[in-house]
């Protein structure tokens, strides 16, 4: 995965925003929705890695699985995971970790927020608002 695909698949996500909040370390992307973040990572920096929300469990095992997965670099390790984007992982896995991370995050949102993004976990009780 490239640093393109890696922010298109970030930025797919619906209401999904890009920011660079940190003066020190002005390459660091944050992708942020609802105001808070799901995913990080330094666009320009090889090998790319981008960090992303976990369940804890999954966390522990997807790391006791794939070396190119360790603990949150700089962030909480039992919600985060940072993986090396070294072509070990599929980028389709890449793409649902950064979809789970998303969902964690929209998961804790306020209702109201959550229906605005037209979350479809909002609806998994298979009950159409609309």
């Amino acid at each position: 995965m490239t640093p393109d695909e890696l922010r298109a698949a970030c930025l797919a996500l619906n209401g999904a925003v890009e920011e660079y909040p940190f003066p020190r370390n002005p390459d660091v992307a944050v992708y942020k929705v609802g105001g808070k973040i799901f995913a990080l990572s330094a666009l320009p920096v090889t090998p790319l890695s981008v960090s992303l929300k976990c369940e804890p469990e999954l966390a522990l095992r997807l790391r006791a699985e794939h070396p190119c997965i360790v603990g949150g670099y700089h962030l909480n390790k039992r919600h985060w995971n940072t993986v090396t984007l070294d072509g070990s992982l599929p980028d389709r896995m890449v793409e649902e970790m950064i979809e789970d991370s998303y969902d964690l995050i929209v998961a804790a949102l306020p209702r109201h927020r959550r229906l605005l993004l037209d979350w479809p976990g909002e609806h998994a009780d298979g009950e159409d608002p609309r």
